[in-house]
């Protein structure tokens, strides 16, 4: 097989990146926007967290959301047939991601508006063992675009009816690409957002986030907004007048742990996922389970069910501990406000984009940020906390780079 590069393809759509700080308001502008809207607009909502789901249900009061069922064909059957009947709708980011062909063209004929409640995993490795893939290329099962890398699957072959059900409902999307002969990548199809007449983001620091390098590939064309609260209401501005977030107030309420915890996190790369799976590391790996413990025994002391914290999840049982272990936070949790009792932070990772992945992209001549890429997950992850309610917390984060920055964020207008 030989190596191939996926193209880019210039597409025009109405998307509108409403890119504020957290608790300014996007949620509650969503809601205000869609119990004012005209009946004869459709709305599908998309969430993170089932918690949301029912959060919306509830609070849009002049038009009546359904939620997919898992029932006759599953989820999926379910929400074709609420698009078809023109229901407004209100689901998932696992469940959308699963889009197909046949819901695009259902969107297509329909009078939808999305609102997409945080950015989506857009892009991700599919996993698939190179034997199998070679076997699927050598039988003609499938073929590789030698301009895109797109893997498509041949109606032809005689082999229709395999274990590679999953490949081939994929392949026929056009939703795996061959990067470098070496990764399958999975992509969410991007014509599904030419498929509405309207697409909303509600998300903080989108420039750094992989949804709009994403964009960026595909030549999908975006603008930015803001919210503003006048008295009770909430209003879109363009995001370039928006005024500048105060951060002062901030700074008083996050207190950011200086001391001798933090050495095992003085280089720069120490902390990242390479760094913990480094066969040498063991005994510092060791060291970091310790130095959470003592964080939370003896440095703030707060109650197991005030501490939160975060690792990659594979090191999770290697750093879990006597009074914390319950209080684990996914790094890259969003949108969502179950955790918003937390008091006592421990982030002990150093994050950067999946290496194959900052290739992919920046193959395709899109910059990727990797500081600002990591502040913004530092940031969504932190902002789990109470924080979001304007109350203080205390913040372990040993990665040297990683509180340089948010430090400098902290003293920063964006």
């Amino acid at each position: 097989m030989e190596n191939v590069k996926p193209a880019m393809y210039k597409t025009e759509t109405n998307i509108k990146i409403i890119d504020s700080i957290m608790g300014s308001g996007k949620t509650s502008w969503a809601i205000q926007f869609m119990n004012e809207a005209d009946t004869e607009k459709n709305f599908i909502y998309i969430t993170p967290f089932l918690s949301e789901v029912q959060r919306v249900k509830d609070a849009v009061t002049n038009r009546k959301f359904i939620e997919p069922q898992n029932k006759g064909n599953g989820k999926m059957d379910n929400l074709k047939k609420l698009i078809m009947n023109e229901q407004d709708i209100v689901s998932t980011h696992a469940l959308f991601q699963n889009a197909d062909t046949e819901i695009i063209d259902l969107l297509k004929a329909g009078n939808y508006y999305l609102i997409l409640d945080e950015v989506m995993n857009v892009v991700d490795e599919f996993n698939l063992n190179k034997d199998d893939l070679n076997l699927l290329y050598d039988t003609g099962m499938i073929t590789i675009d030698s301009e895109t890398g797109i893997v498509r699957w041949n109606e032809n072959s005689m082999y229709q009816h395999t274990k590679y059900n999953e490949v081939k409902n994929l392949s026929k999307n056009e939703n795996l690409i061959y990067f470098e002969n070496t990764i399958l990548f999975w992509t969410f199809p991007v014509s599904i957002f030419n498929s509405f007449n309207e697409v909303y983001i509600l998300t903080y620091l989108f420039q750094a986030q992989e949804q709009k390098y994403y964009y960026d590939m595909y030549r999908i064309h975006y603008e930015y907004k803001a919210v503003h609260k006048v008295n009770d209401y909430y209003v879109l501005v363009d995001h370039a007048s928006k005024e500048p977030y105060d951060k002062e107030f901030l700074k008083t309420m996050i207190n950011i742990y200086d001391g001798k915890l933090n050495n095992i996190g003085d280089i720069n790369y120490s902390l990242s996922k390479s760094w913990f799976e480094r066969e040498g590391n063991s005994t510092l790996v060791t060291k970091m389970k310790r130095n959470i413990y003592s964080y939370f025994r003896n440095n703030v002391g707060t109650p197991a069910q005030k501490n939160m914290w975060t690792c990659y999840k594979d090191h999770k049982p290697k750093l879990k501990g006597k009074g914390y272990t319950k209080g684990f936070v996914s790094h890259n949790a969003r949108a969502t406000n179950e955790h918003r009792e937390k008091q006592s932070l421990a982030y002990v990772i150093n994050r950067f984009m999946h290496p194959y992945k900052y290739k992919f992209f920046k193959s395709k001549g899109v910059n990727v940020d990797q500081d600002l890429y990591a502040l913004s997950e530092l940031i969504q992850w932190i902002w789990r906390s109470r924080i979001r309610d304007g109350k203080s917390i205390n913040l372990y984060i040993p990665s040297k780079r990683m509180r340089t920055l948010l430090r400098d964020y902290l003293s920063s207008d964006i």
